[in-house]
């Protein structure tokens, strides 16, 4: 029985100290997530290079070395999100997140109008206005409405050998996240 009382004590004392590491670590691992990091680094809307060989932001702490990566922080108060690019690779994908990282929407060149980078982020609200009068720039767009204020938007590129890094490089280059 004593062996068994000194088990559960020890026990407990155990996970006594576990939780207080835990809540002594929250506020420095709090502090450091996707935003937050790519936030220090760069403003709304600006195109920041976050993954690959050339990334100045590491957000990805495993970073494949077949895919380069850029993301763009957006605020749909200050209108929806026009986020294009020209010129053709062999596989790229687009992410929308908010500000906690959850994935909003995804999709990729397959499923993209004749494979061209074009799509506009916006809230269910500002859908309703951008139809009245529709933008020419918006005509081929893809439009992803989202419920939020703030957000994250990854797009990343396929690298299947050395030989393609100029042209991803130079893709991801040209993809502009501009506020409409």
């Amino acid at each position: 029985m004593n062996r068994l009382a000194y088990t559960a004590v020890l026990s407990l004392f155990g996970a006594g100290i576990v939780h207080i590491a835990v809540l002594m670590l929250l506020p420095y691992y709090t502090e450091r997530d996707a935003w937050s990091l790519l936030s220090q680094s760069s403003d709304h809307y600006a195109v920041t290079r976050i993954g690959g060989s050339g990334a100045t932001t590491p957000l990805v702490r495993s970073v494949d070395p077949l895919f380069a990566a850029v993301a763009c922080r957006f605020d749909l108060k200050d209108g929806v999100v026009h986020v294009h690019g020209d010129g053709t690779v062999p596989f790229w994908s687009m992410s929308v997140y908010d500000r906690n990282g959850q994935n909003i929407y995804s999709f990729n060149d397959r499923t993209a109008t004749d494979g061209m980078m074009d799509f506009v982020v916006l809230t269910p609200v500002q859908t309703i206005e951008v139809r009245k009068t529709l933008p020419e720039s918006f005509v081929d767009a893809v439009f992803v409405e989202a419920d939020l204020e703030e957000g994250i938007v990854v797009v990343r590129a396929f690298v299947p050998d050395p030989t393609w890094r100029a042209a991803i490089e130079g893709f991801l280059a040209r993809i502009r996240c501009e506020s409409a």
